[in-house]
Parts: structure tokens; C-alpha cells; sequence
């Protein structure tokens, strides 16, 4: 027989390679104007006072100050103090 026997567990072995997404500033540290905060798919975070949605969900400061995260009404904001 001219051919060679392949294994299955090859062929269906592809994966997407990561996205790179969750949270990029922690609670306290100082952020800038624009600097990216949390990346996800859809709005796991919402995007509180000082700061925007992306077209993408990301969210992003839109002005100088420090980050905090707050529950309230069961969801969890992101919020740039200033």
C-alpha cells in the first residue's frame, strides 16, 4: 500500500490565536486622556463618568485622573476621577 495512514488528531487541531482582551489599567493607577482601559466583547464593563465606549466596546479615558471600579445596580462601572 503507497499511502500513509494519518492520525485525526491533527487534522481538526487549529485554534484562533488569543485576543489579547480584558483589563488593561487597575483600580488606583493614574491614567491620560485616551488611554485604553478594558477591552472585551460586549459590555461586561460599563463605561462610567470620564470615560467612552469604542466602536468595539473598549473602553477608554477621555480625561486625566486616576481609575476606579464601582458596583452599582448590579453592574460594574469604569470610572476616571479627576
Amino acid at each position: 500500500m503507497a499511502h500513509i495512514k494519518t492520525g485525526a488528531a491533527t487534522k481538526g487541531n487549529r485554534d484562533s490565536i488569543g485576543k489579547r482582551l480584558g483589563i488593561k489599567v487597575y483600580g488606583g493607577s493614574s491614567v491620560v486622556s485616551g488611554n485604553i482601559l478594558v477591552r472585551q466583547r460586549g459590555a461586561k464593563f460599563k463605561a462610567g463618568d470620564g470615560t467612552r465606549y469604542g466602536r468595539d466596546y473598549t473602553i477608554y479615558a477621555i480625561c486625566d485622573g486616576t481609575v476606579q471600579f464601582k458596583r452599582r445596580y448590579g453592574r460594574t462601572f469604569v470610572v476616571v476621577q479627576h
